[in-house]
């Protein structure tokens, strides 16, 4: 009877606490990012309320679309849901009231919310023994193993209202300015005005927040 060959492995010959090690490390830099990506996902929203026109703000849409107003206010209520159910243990954001709600109340709320969710991810993705272990979306949805995923889902949510919140800006006779809306991608910028100098990528030290492969 034929042997079977055994393939090789090259991992199977480093030292478990090696792997160990190397993979509570590289949670620890995606738990740094998340933070920075999520805090300039949430600049993208200030600069967006803060050039809007404010008349555009209530401006009715035809048919059965929400306001303007209403879509900055759902995405600041769904963050709280997250964190709600996924991180019960912080404080959990008051809701803000879509019929309501200024341009400024939502910029307050909006940077809370967002606070809150960057704790979240810290502790998601952190690899320090956090006690977020599950995200859980909605109270219908299956909680999934926090990860990758996760943080990809919630930039997905808010990209996609932004989008209609530009559209709709468009639409209604009130776009925004080329610069903003040109603005919105320089993440380099973005990055500066959320107090990390160097832009995507780097830490407050200016080191790389992920060690290049050897």
């Amino acid at each position: 009877m034929k042997k079977q060959r055994k393939h090789y492995r090259p991992e199977a010959k480093v030292a478990k606490g090696a792997v160990t090690t190397r993979q509570r490390k590289v949670h620890t830099q995606l738990g740094r990012a998340a933070v920075r990506i999520f805090a300039a996902n949430d600049r993208v929203n200030q600069i967006l309320i803060e050039h809007l026109d404010p008349a555009a703000w209530r401006a009715k849409p035809p048919g059965k679309v929400r306001t303007i107003a209403a879509i900055f206010t759902h995405m600041h209520n769904v963050r709280s849901k997250w964190v709600r159910l996924t991180a019960p243990h912080l404080k959990v954001p008051r809701q803000l009231n879509r019929a309501h709600c200024t341009p400024q109340q939502a910029r307050a709320g909006l940077a809370e919310s967002a606070a809150r969710c960057a704790e979240m991810l810290a502790e998601a993705l952190g690899g320090r023994g956090g006690r977020v272990e599950k995200f859980r979306r909605d109270g219908w949805a299956r909680p999934w193993p926090v990860g990758l995923e996760m943080l990809c889902y919630m930039l997905s949510h808010e990209a996609h209202h932004r989008g209609q919140i530009c559209m709709l800006a468009h639409q209604l006779g009130f776009p925004l300015p080329d610069d903003v809306a040109y603005g919105i991608w320089n993440w380099e910028k973005l990055w500066k005005e959320c107090g990390w100098p160097r832009g995507p990528g780097y830490d407050s030290n200016n080191e790389p927040l992920v060690e290049p492969p050897r």
